[in-house]
């Protein structure tokens, strides 16, 4: 369902400022499901995720046996965008001995006591995982950004925070993850790509459903209140850290089963794209396997005399 040329298009070209009002959140940015009307498209979608979902186990079973390379997915995206339902679907069909997942909140004592990339350090996948940041380090140049007052208790050393401040932290941002993958972690960075009427439809569904009251909190309508400073600040991080290394995908969120289709078609891809293989067996390997059988044969003769 999902071209190659489909996939090629969310990824966020390196290099070139970007506008997020260029990019629709709707599932008419997917041509193969422009012409389609809501249930037609979640019906397609649907079937595009669970054929990633095969590939994406499979894929991970060799990620894990090889033992050389981690994934980290970054998941970014305004309240209400479905970064928790990404999760959920996208990694149903994972086996969770190999997967793992943080989501990172307000930073402990400990935590502001160090460079603000550090707490990010110990949630990172190991050899063979997909790790994925529930929000991540680029809250430090997003939240952070819009509310400066944040950034003050971060006892940083006196300076003016203007934008080669800002430029800083992405190159900061930018030499650890070429760091990462030079190391063998593969980075896959999203943007969950909504309207603001979207946002507000999703608020309201909220409190309109007693059993969606626990998601809603207040403060959020004071995050909605600063929307428009929030699409700058990603637009100046998705713009400055899109690399050839660790690419940035903005994906079309308004219509969930999409989303989750697009992210994991793009994880899937990138994953088979290592080209993974069984790992190899020495012929001293094999000598003990042939062996291993012949006990095992001889056990089930003896079982039946």
């Amino acid at each position: 369902m999902l071209s190659q040329k489909t996939l090629d298009r969310l990824r966020v070209p390196r290099g070139i400022p970007i506008r997020l009002k260029d990019y629709d959140p709707r599932w008419a940015a997917i041509p193969e499901l422009a012409d389609l009307d809501e249930e037609d498209v979640e019906q397609r979608a649907r079937e595009a995720l669970k054929q990633n979902l095969d590939e994406l186990a499979e894929a991970q079973e060799l990620l894990w046996a090889n033992d050389v390379w981690s994934v980290l997915v970054v998941l970014q995206a305004m309240d209400t965008a479905g970064k928790d339902s990404v999760i959920k679907h996208v990694m149903s069909g994972i086996n969770p001995q190999g997967c793992q997942v943080f989501s990172y909140k307000r930073p402990s004592e400990e935590e502001l006591d160090h460079n603000f990339l550090w707490r990010y350090t110990s949630g990172l996948p190991e050899r063979g995982r997909i790790g994925i940041f529930n929000r991540s380090y680029y809250e430090e140049v997003l939240v952070v950004k819009v509310r400066p007052e944040i950034l003050e208790r971060q006892r940083l050393p006196p300076g003016k925070r203007d934008r080669k401040f800002w430029d800083q932290r992405y190159d900061d941002i930018n030499r650890f993850e070429k760091h990462l993958v030079r190391n063998g972690t593969v980075i896959l960075k999203f943007f969950l790509h909504i309207s603001r009427e979207e946002q507000r439809q999703r608020l309201l569904a909220r409190l309109e459903n007693p059993k969606k009251h626990w998601k809603f909190q207040v403060g959020d309508l004071a995050e909605r209140a600063l929307w428009d400073r929030y699409m700058k600040a990603y637009e100046a991080a998705i713009s400055a850290t899109s690399t050839r290394w660790a690419p940035w995908h903005i994906i079309p969120a308004n219509h969930k089963w999409v989303a989750r289709a697009l992210v994991g078609a793009v994880l899937s891809r990138a994953i088979r794209k290592l080209d993974l293989q069984p790992p190899a067996v020495s012929p001293q390997e094999r000598q003990a396997f042939a062996e291993a059988r012949r006990q095992l044969e001889d056990e089930n003769k003896g079982l039946r005399t």
